[in-house]
């Protein structure tokens, strides 16, 4: 081995060795005030659970399964497989996650020499000013011919580059984790928007009935006026009673109409001719709400997963931003050939190399990089607050619809019981009217809190599904904790 390569292996080994981290390695901060909460939720009543909390586990990618085919209703199936397939902003989502997964491609390029081919030829002359040859100006024209390689490996001494493909890969599990989310949203937005709609056509049904009712007896008050039982009063009011129940018709249109152009527009399709099948009775009755939400259930949420691995990749760019105090220590080289003739240029002696270390050494303004890790400290800092944030969120949500579900439930009861006394109270009224005993009033007061009573109860009923599918999408789309049969 010549002085020369001794000297060049020397350095090379030397850097190598020389090479250590000047960033930690990343650690999750633990959510904020999570260590006082208790293991259950407050709206379950019961504390059964003796694990502790935990906070979500970045990365496992639970599989979640079709949840919503548990409400057995085909339609909503059918309609959850169109925004699968077309909703748009699962493709914003799908497309952000394809580019998070090509930046990470770029950023492990980096890992590796980079080689490029420099093929040149070309042809030029001499100043005649520039050279002379016995005194006298001398200018001559020559080609040169050029077939070189060069590369560059950058030695990561300081774990930048690692620190890069670091921060690149925390992102893309966070666009996973979008995705996910976005799908999540989506999906629970369409059967939100699917049993809206159902409840509003179980109103609109028993408005016709009740419609038919009120014809009905404003037919018999007429008749019963003919007759000399009833008075003006009574048709007036009966007529008063029919024209107000019509004039609820249109309001309820309207808002079925919504509710087809926003699942239209979910389901990735025009609104224009979008249509949803036939009207099906809400029979599904919401699944009883378990003692215990466990901790693994919030593990599931992708909101969670990717706000903790942004926060991942916001350490990793305050680590990149750390090493640029440091020198950058690349070796580069130059292999090929190159002659002034063409026919020669394959020829041994044409062959020419070149290898050696570069080293950039920041020296002015400092103020730079000290504003560009300050930056990214600040971001950090950001990214930490806005997981425990989502953390703290994630804990409403889930305390809202057990809140929810709990108080629905007694509603519904009271609902119920109070609809079968006004049924009652409107059997007695029409008894008591038909025998000339009350006017016409306090049939219509009955009828009116019998109708309102039962549109509460259908407002009631899909508020309970409603409910149902919110606690899903705030567990994270799903009822089961790891290991729990399925029912």
């Amino acid at each position: 081995m010549t002085p020369h390569r001794f000297h060049l292996v020397v350095l090379v080994a030397a850097l190598g060795g020389a090479g250590c981290a000047v960033t930690s390695d990343y650690q999750r901060p633990a959510p904020l005030g999570l260590a006082a909460m208790p293991a259950t939720f407050a709206e379950t009543r019961t504390v059964t659970n003796a694990g502790a909390w935990k906070p979500a586990e970045p990365g496992a990618h639970q599989p979640r399964d079709a949840w919503w085919t548990r409400f057995n209703d085909a339609e909503l199936n059918r309609l959850q497989a169109l925004a699968t397939t077309n909703n748009q902003s699962l493709a914003v989502a799908y497309a952000r996650f394809r580019q998070a997964r090509a930046v990470l491609d770029v950023s492990r390029a980096d890992l590796y020499p980079h080689v490029t081919a420099n093929p040149s030829a070309n042809r030029q002359r001499t100043s005649a000013n520039a050279f002379e040859r016995n005194g006298v100006p001398a200018a001559f024209n020559y080609s040169t011919f050029n077939l070189t390689l060069n590369s560059s490996w950058e030695l990561d001494l300081w774990g930048r580059v690692r620190k890069q493909v670091e921060g690149a890969q925390a992102r893309l599990a966070a666009a996973a984790d979008d995705l996910e989310s976005a799908r999540l949203a989506v999906l629970a937005e369409i059967a939100t928007d699917y049993f809206t709609l159902r409840s509003l056509d179980g109103e609109h049904a028993l408005l016709e009935q009740t419609l038919t009712t009120y014809r009905r007896s404003l037919e018999l008050t007429a008749n019963r006026r003919q007759g000399g039982i009833a008075t003006d009063l009574d048709v007036a009011q009966a007529q008063a009673q029919l024209k107000s129940a019509e004039a609820e018709l249109p309001a309820i249109e309207l808002q079925r109409a919504k509710l087809r152009h926003a699942l239209a527009t979910l389901c990735g399709l025009p609104a224009t001719g979008f249509s949803v099948s036939a009207a099906k009775e809400l029979a599904f009755a919401p699944r009883p709400v378990p003692a215990v939400v466990p901790s693994e259930l919030l593990e599931r949420r992708p909101d969670i997963a990717a706000a903790e691995r942004r926060m991942a990749a916001a350490n990793a760019d305050l680590g990149v931003a750390q090493t640029a105090f440091y020198p950058r220590v690349s070796l580069v080289g130059t292999a090929g050939l190159q002659s002034v003739n063409l026919g020669s240029l394959f020829d041994w002696p044409s062959r020419l190399w070149a290898i050696g270390p570069n080293v950039e050494v920041p020296l002015f303004p400092l103020s730079r990089l000290r504003g560009a890790r300050a930056a990214a400290l600040a971001n950090y800092d950001a990214t930490v607050a806005a997981y425990r944030q989502t953390v703290l969120t994630a804990f409403q949500e889930v305390e809202d619809q057990l809140a929810a579900q709990r108080q629905l439930a007694a509603q519904l009861g009271s609902v119920q019981a109070a609809l079968t006394a006004a049924r009652r109270t409107l059997e007695i009224a029409n008894h008591r009217y038909q025998a000339g005993l009350v006017t016409y009033l306090e049939v219509a007061a009955a009828q009116n809190a019998a109708l309102a009573l039962e549109r509460t109860g259908v407002r009631l009923s899909a508020e309970a599904l409603l409910a149902n599918v919110a606690l899903i999408k705030a567990a994270g789309g799903g009822w089961e904790a790891p290991g729990q049969p399925r029912n």
